[in-house]
């Protein structure tokens, strides 16, 4: 089930994009998530945050900024390929009428789902931080 997120399950949602992080991006070194770890946690329950819970459990979430930047979509490695990042994004694309997001072009997994979609590219550029490409994409009308 999709419902909104409750602060007092920070740490369970922050366990999640950590692990995810680092699992999804063997490019980039497992330091630097852990680095922006605290400022992830301070910034996130300003975002629209939509979890998918189970028996009171997390599996995955998704945080939206800005009413269309979707700054990320997490499912916990052993609950991934169970449908549950396509609830997630199907839950945003319902409430938003124009989203965009980054992705790096590395991550060939994401890059496939969100092209699976509808989300186009609409930019190509180099993270600042990371120094690897990431494609800016794009679903609906502004």
């Amino acid at each position: 089930m999709i419902k909104k997120f409750d602060v007092s399950k920070l740490d369970d949602v922050m366990a999640i994009w950590l692990e995810t992080n680092i699992d999804a991006h063997s490019f980039t070194p497992k330091e630097y998530w852990i680095g922006n770890f605290d400022a992830v946690k301070q910034m996130l329950p300003s975002a629209d945050i939509y979890v998918y819970e189970e028996n009171n459990l997390i599996k995955g979430f998704i945080g939206v900024l800005e009413q269309n930047y979707i700054a990320g979509l997490f499912v916990k490695k052993e609950y991934q390929k169970e449908g549950i990042g396509q609830k997630l994004i199907d839950h945003c694309k319902s409430r938003y009428p124009y989203l965009i997001l980054d992705v790096f072009t590395k991550n060939k997994n994401a890059v496939n789902f969100y092209s699976k979609n509808d989300f186009t590219v609409l930019d190509e550029s180099i993270h600042e931080d990371t120094k690897e490409m990431e494609y800016t994409m794009c679903f609906g009308e502004k």
